[in-house]
């Protein structure tokens, strides 16, 4: 009851996001796919046509939105068995809950009948945060870490080595160092934009490892604790001063537009990031980049973990090819589809398949950031990653139905305290009051 209560508020701000999705479409074989529009999936809806061309009768109609909206959209969709979409792209974060729910196809059966997709062949970690009693309810397209970009280059000329294990003290006075507004280069670049998956998931590592908590194990919120604001403080700090111009409403997106086009000297974010920074169609710093592990304070790592999945809605009506499709977009030779079609090796989605870092062209065009994406994949634990325990799962994200309205309230706050609209103690205060709520129904049920 809890968490059905809880999940009618997320649904309140997002169901008015979710009009227009479109029903199915106009035969019995039109896919309708809900997907983010980030670069790599831009990639794949520019090859559906030959999944199209393979699968006479089928055809594909993609709703292709930012990563805000389309969230927004695609969990209003699937909770209320709305039945627009037949194919959905979610993450790690919401997978498990969903299965959990009902809400999705368990696939299972669908992976058995289909023994040359080989599931055996995802990383461990990726395919377990995709799992709920063992199965798996979503496939990933591509898997990340976070670490740093950094240009070497820059580095050199202003006489700085880039330690093995940086920490965010250090790159704080890196990026002092590194600043130049006259030659409008940043420091940094660091998302400022709100949004739960947007500025929440780089600023929530940056507070793990400053030793902060969302919660206590007493779900006790813990958001104007010491160490919740000092993370806040050198983050909302770090990014005024030495950050990008207009951060409070830059994301993933256009810091990636920023650090290729050369207008940042650092850059931290999803390890996913490395392929844009080395494409040569899109990059001006192709070949200067360093990447190196996500920064800590007091503790051993801070990388997160995630991946961008594809999953069948528990009503959608075409499932067997909904799956084929699926199959299709994440199997051993998508990659190989990629690399030919655009000449790129740089453009292959990245932490899924253990295959994949076995291919000798990849391993070459990957060289700078292959091992630092699965070393980071492979850090990423939330034992490692936080100072104190916590009742949640999650290292970007807290892992409960709460944290889609909750973490994007708190992302508004910082984002204003970035815009320097009000305070970072004005920001935790309210940010505090929103947890609180969220806090206190779980207590109720301890």
């Amino acid at each position: 009851m809890r968490k059905a209560a809880a999940l009618l508020g997320v649904l309140l701000l997002t169901l008015t996001g979710c009009a227009g999705a479109g029903a199915l479409g106009t035969g019995d074989r039109t896919l309708v796919v809900a997907i983010v529009a980030n670069p790599q999936m831009k990639d794949a809806i520019e090859l559906s046509g030959e999944f199209e061309k393979a699968n006479p009768g089928v055809s594909l109609k993609f709703v292709s939105l930012p990563e805000n909206q389309a969230r927004a959209k695609i969990t209003a969709s699937t909770a209320t068995e709305g039945g627009e979409f037949d194919v959905v792209m979610i993450s790690n974060y919401e997978a498990p809950q969903w299965a959990a729910n009902g809400w999705l196809e368990n696939l299972g059966p669908h992976i058995a009948a289909n023994p040359s997709y080989d599931a055996d062949d995802f990383i461990p970690s990726i395919k377990e945060s995709l799992s709920h009693n063992g199965s798996l309810y979503a496939v990933p397209f591509y898997g990340e870490s976070s670490f740093l970009a950094y240009r070497k280059d820059l580095f050199e000329q202003a006489g700085i080595t880039m330690p093995a294990k940086p920490t965010w003290t250090q790159i704080a006075e890196y990026a002092a160092k590194l600043d130049d507004k006259a030659k409008g280069i940043a420091g940094i670049c660091l998302r400022g934009k709100p949004g739960w998956g947007e500025s929440l998931a780089p600023f929530t590592t940056v507070a793990n490892t400053f030793g902060a908590q969302w919660f206590d194990k007493n779900w006790n919120a813990k958001l104007t604790s010491p160490e919740f604001k000092a993370a806040a403080e050198f983050y909302v700090n770090l990014v005024r001063n030495h950050g990008e111009v207009g951060a409070s409403s830059v994301g993933f997106s256009e810091c990636g537009t920023r650090y290729t086009q050369g207008q940042a000297a650092m850059w931290y974010d999803a390890t996913v990031m490395a392929g844009t920074n080395e494409d040569p169609s899109a990059s001006k710093v192709v070949g200067k980049s360093g990447y190196a592990p996500a920064p800590v304070e007091k503790t051993q790592s801070s990388g997160w973990l995630y991946t961008w999945a594809l999953a069948i809605p528990k009503v959608a009506k075409h499932k067997d090819i909904a799956f084929k499709f699926m199959s299709w977009m994440t199997d051993k030779a998508y990659v190989q589809r990629v690399a030919k079609e655009f000449g790129d090796w740089n453009r292959v989605p990245p932490g899924v398949r253990k295959s994949t870092y076995d291919i000798p062209e990849y391993r070459e065009a990957a060289k700078a950031y292959a091992q630092p994406t699965l070393d980071g994949i492979a850090d990423a634990d939330q034992r490692k990653a936080m100072v104190n325990p916590v009742p949640y799962p999650g290292i970007q994200f807290v892992g409960i139905p709460e944290f889609q309205d909750l973490g994007t309230r708190v992302s508004q706050q910082l984002s204003a305290a970035i815009a320097g609209q009000i305070t970072v103690d004005e920001a935790l205060e309210q940010s505090q009051e929103y947890a609180q709520t969220v806090g206190k129904s779980y207590q109720e049920v301890q």
